[in-house]
């Protein structure tokens, strides 16, 4: 089913949430165990995240250093499918740009036609680690809007080979994202606007935000959607804090904003567990303004973690 027909029908706002995929040599027991315990609040959709191949270093016997590529977080195309056959729950897998030509990225969707997934989550991706800058691949895209044409053009049946005959159209819901606080890479919020603009004019069907710890930022990002002719539902994505680090780390890994109550809060903590306890609370008073404020649901990034989650969806929904 897909997302905008579950939005379609829902009765009340939903509760959706995101997972990475297990690091390689992992298996899914860290993924299942997250659902069993959130489950039961009826999630509507998971997504899950897709990860880029990227370079590292590894010193050899010798004292010389061997260049590698590799993908720490495989098998998003399977996980989905595993889950979603597994709990009979609506998945969202994430297809980017980075790091896939678009032969691959007409294959893997191809893959996921075939296992019935119905729907997608398209992103450029970030840079690989240490570069400042996204640099598309040979024959990739540069820009999220043109994979969102290339999932658009196969939902029409139009393949990437010219030449096949009877070929079927496929049925892809197109998910993708906005930023509140725009795209760190963006000169303005105007120019990111418009930006996304384009994306839902290329085929997309909804959006989910990135994270934001203030709300009137992304109710003023509704509104100048709104203003701008972007009709698609606008899903909030929020994440709760969890950790020291995060009121400096998350600032500036996603160039946002923290809101001074919660920076004073989370500053004097001397634990983790009490920064949990602040991010729970905070989440939870987020989450039931936008409810209140007429979201269609709400989005939680989980990072692994699934007890802070269920604390939250347990009080709010």
């Amino acid at each position: 089913m897909k997302v905008t027909e579950i939005l379609a029908a829902a009765k009340k706002p939903l509760f959706t949430f995101e997972m990475l995929p297990p690091l390689k040599g992992h298996q899914m027991e860290k993924i299942s165990n997250a659902i069993e315990l959130l489950k039961e609040y009826e999630p509507a959709y998971i997504n899950f995240t897709s990860h880029q191949q990227e370079v590292v270093y590894v010193e050899r016997a010798d004292g010389l250093a061997e260049r590698r590529v590799l993908q720490k977080r495989p098998g998003t195309v399977a996980l989905s499918a595993a889950v979603k056959y597994k709990y009979n729950i609506e998945v969202v897998p994430h297809l980017l740009c980075g790091g896939l030509t678009t032969e691959e990225i007409e294959n893997e969707l191809i893959e996921l036609n075939f296992l019935n997934i119905d729907n997608v989550f398209a992103l450029r991706g970030d840079p690989p680690r240490g570069e400042r800058r996204f640099v598309p691949t040979r024959f990739g895209h540069r820009h999220t809007n043109e994979l969102v044409k290339q999932i658009s053009a196969m939902n029409e049946g139009e393949y990437l080979d010219l030449g096949l005959k009877n070929q079927k159209k496929t049925d892809f819901c197109i998910g993708v994202a906005g930023y509140p606080e725009k795209h760190a890479e963006a000169p303005n919020m105007d120019n990111d606007i418009a930006m996304l603009k384009q994306k839902v004019t290329d085929g997309a069907d909804y959006i989910v935000t990135q994270m934001f710890f203030i709300n009137a930022k992304f109710f003023d990002f509704v509104e100048r959607c709104r203003n701008e002719g972007i009709t698609v539902p606008i899903i909030p994505g929020i994440k709760p804090l969890s950790a020291l680090t995060d009121i400096n780390l998350i600032p500036q890994t996603f160039s946002i904003d923290l809101p001074k109550e919660l920076y004073s809060a989370v500053s004097v903590c001397k634990t983790n567990a009490e920064v949990r306890e602040i991010g729970v609370d905070f989440a939870i008073q987020q989450s039931k303004e936008l409810i209140a404020y007429g979201v269609p649901g709400v989005h939680y990034y989980t990072l692994g973690r699934a007890d802070n989650i269920a604390k939250i969806v347990k009080a709010v929904f």
